[in-house]
């Protein structure tokens, strides 16, 4: 059985409903603010899976009126950090490494995030860090994946 992170825990706490991830949400963009720029709403959290949704408000537009790239891509780092944050073990950290991101289709619509990691590693096996690959897909309100962003992160033991 696999230790709950203190932010997985959290997310169980809270109802599933708006107003369970509505708080959540909130209490992520407290810790980082940068996030709330795009307004995140997570919807799904497990230990290699988030869901998170963004509205298309006129502070993420691009000089066309649809979604900025730039905006994707913090929607797609909030969504990467809650994966992480939900599942490598308090005995390890992981910090962003670096971002591969390919722009697929003009964004007219709100986006909704999903962040996974198919193949967990076993954590105890990673003695002096790794890379962590977090496939990111956001998609439009039709389901066309119109971004999509590979974020490797570095996982080392406290």
């Amino acid at each position: 059985m696999t230790l709950q992170t203190p932010t997985y825990r959290g997310w169980l706490k809270l109802p599933r409903n708006r107003i369970g991830g509505a708080l959540f949400s909130l209490g992520m963009c407290l810790r980082v603010p940068y996030f709330a720029t795009v307004l995140p709403h997570v919807t799904r959290l497990e230990p290699g899976l988030c869901e998170a949704r963004a509205p298309k408000w006129w502070g993420v537009h691009n000089h066309i009126g649809t979604f900025h790239a730039i905006a994707a891509c913090n929607l797609a780092e909030a969504a990467m950090g809650m994966l992480a944050e939900a599942t490598v073990p308090t005995s390890h950290r992981w910090i962003p490494k670096s971002m591969n991101t390919r722009y697929l289709a003009k964004a007219d619509t709100g986006l909704r995030a999903v962040a996974t990691v198919p193949d967990l590693p076993d954590f105890a096996e990673i003695t002096s860090g790794t890379d962590l690959v977090v496939s990111v897909a956001l998609y439009d309100k039709a389901g066309t994946e119109v971004v999509h962003a590979d974020i490797t992160i570095w996982v080392s033991p406290k």
